[in-house]
This record gives C-alpha cells, sequence and structure tokens, in this order.
C-alpha cells in the first residue's frame, strides 16, 4: 500500500475511534434518572386476578 493510503486509513479509523470512544465518553458520564426505572413485563397488580 502506499504512504498515501497508509495515511486515508490511519485517518479514518482514528477519526472513528475517536468518535466511538467520545460517544461512550458521554453515554457512561450521565447520571441515571431517578425517576426513570425499568419494569418487568410479568409483573403483576393486585387487580389483575379478579379473586374478589
Amino acid at each position: 500500500m502506499t504512504i498515501g493510503g497508509w495515511i486515508v486509513m490511519s485517518l479514518s479509523v482514528g477519526f472513528v475511534s475517536l468518535l466511538f470512544g467520545s460517544t461512550l465518553y458521554m453515554i457512561l458520564r450521565q447520571k441515571p434518572d431517578p425517576t426513570e426505572h425499568m419494569h418487568s413485563t410479568m409483573e403483576e397488580t393486585p387487580d389483575m386476578h379478579g379473586d374478589d
């Protein structure tokens, strides 16, 4: 491969790695929202059984 090819490949791989790393950093440094919770679809509430 020519020197130009190595430069283009290095720049593109470096750019994608930098973009991935910065995105990962921004996502992981966010504090979780305490009001947002994930709930299971298997939860049962007292009114689901109909045992009156």
